[in-house]
């Protein structure tokens, strides 16, 4: 080999071929802390704009006068009063429906007087103000309420309180609750968990350890693959066909002697749902097992231990985190969506939660989907609130799987 042809530059050219090398990665990590800032100030301003639609300034008045039915003032009225008054003044049968539901005996004082506010003297929103609107015009907000509506109240109001979460759904913006939707929700990851961890850690399990390395498997695996980019719309049109029509038997609980409902229940969204994130639960199952050494497998192999029992006893426990972790970030997209809910029959407005897997339901994006639609201003308001309520269900799934994952996880 001539030593004179030498490929590495030396002396000016170095200097210069490194400055260009060093130039090249400012420029690379300008744009991906471009990128990070984007995006930490994209997520900024959608919170900030949900908060600034949840809290702010409200005018309101009484449809009627509250002295057409006590003396006393609101404040003061004891949960006896607040009884007599609403037995005496709602109709028997909006008070019996009322009693069905819960006792009113049973009733809290609070309830006892949403229930007066909302029957009785039926609250009139005047008009809302934003967050910021609330807190940078304050003063011109309140000549402008005491111009346009001398008659209203005006205070700044929290529309995510506690009534809110326990509340269930209303046609009156100012006494909705998002509970059934919550409950509904909490059904409908429970039934697609059930359903979809166990087979898709299975699947996961026999591609990864059993099947053949051939084109079949390599068919299934490409699918499987493109199954999890499907949109959503698709799970609930199969949702529709397979399990609120052909299985509907099952699903609306007929052949256990439910006669009540049809297919849409919320057994059927779940299972829907279930299918939907499948695919996600199979593919992070996957790669939880590659993850396990294969040294673990030859170990177990070498003091005679069966396929299964490497499985069992070696493969899975070392596994494990990677694959909770994985399914309840699949379960975090379930919770989110509404587009295949939509399809299979989930309720609009329904204000009796869900008892069973037969019942009918509807889900917190179905909510706020339902109450964004509306054309008055406090609708946007409680919406923006389910919003929080939803952002904070899914950070706590999160949360679970990093939890999970460092409670379980094992170096190696």
């Amino acid at each position: 080999m001539n030593p004179t042809h030498n490929h590495f530059p030396e002396g000016p050219s170095f200097r210069s071929t490194l400055n260009t090398r060093y130039r090249v990665a400012s420029v690379w990590q300008a744009l991906f802390f471009s990128a990070l800032l984007i995006a930490i100030i994209s997520l900024t301003a959608l919170i900030y704009d949900v908060v600034d639609g949840a809290f702010g300034y409200v005018a309101y008045d009484y449809k009627k006068d509250p002295a057409t039915f006590t003396s006393t003032p609101l404040e003061d009225l004891t949960k006896e009063e607040l009884l007599t008054t609403l037995q005496a003044n709602l109709s028997s049968g909006a008070y019996n429906k009322l009693n069905n539901e819960k006792a009113m005996e049973t009733r809290l004082r609070g309830e006892l007087y949403t229930l007066f506010l909302e029957r009785l003297i039926q609250l009139d929103i005047k008009k809302t103000w934003s967050f910021t609107e609330s807190i940078m015009r304050a003063g011109a907000i309140r000549t402008e309420a005491a111009e346009k509506y001398p008659d209203a109240k005006l205070e700044f109001r929290s529309w995510l309180t506690p009534q809110f979460l326990t509340s269930p759904m209303s046609s009156k913006a100012e006494f909705a609750g998002v509970r059934t939707a919550i409950l509904g929700s909490l059904w409908l990851v429970g039934i697609a968990l059930l359903f979809a961890l166990p087979l898709g850690t299975g699947a996961a399990i026999y591609l990864q350890e059993y099947a053949p390395k051939n084109w079949l498997t390599g068919i299934i695996q490409m699918n499987i693959n493109n199954l999890a980019g499907v949109p959503s719309i698709v799970y609930g049109m199969l949702g529709l066909a397979i399990f609120v029509r052909v299985l509907a038997p099952l699903t609306s609980g007929s052949m256990f002697g439910v006669t009540d409902t049809n297919g849409r229940t919320v057994l059927s969204a779940g299972l829907t749902m279930g299918i939907l994130i499948l695919p996600l639960i199979i593919i992070n199952a996957q790669e939880a097992i590659k993850a396990v050494p294969d040294s673990l497998r030859q170990a177990a192999y070498g003091v005679g231990a069966t396929k299964w029992q490497t499985v069992w006893h070696h493969i899975l426990p070392n596994s494990i985190a990677g694959i909770l972790t994985g399914s309840i970030l699949a379960l975090s997209r379930a919770l989110g969506e509404t587009a295949p809910l939509i399809v299979v029959g989930a309720s609009t407005f329904i204000s009796v939660d869900p008892r069973g897997p037969f019942s009918k339901f509807t889900a917190l994006p179905i909510q706020i989907y339902q109450w964004t639609t509306r054309a008055q201003s406090e609708f946007h308001a409680i919406a923006a609130g389910a919003i929080i309520v939803l952002l904070v269900l899914l950070l706590t799934l999160n949360a679970t799987a990093i939890l999970l994952r460092n409670r379980f996880q094992r170096k190696y």
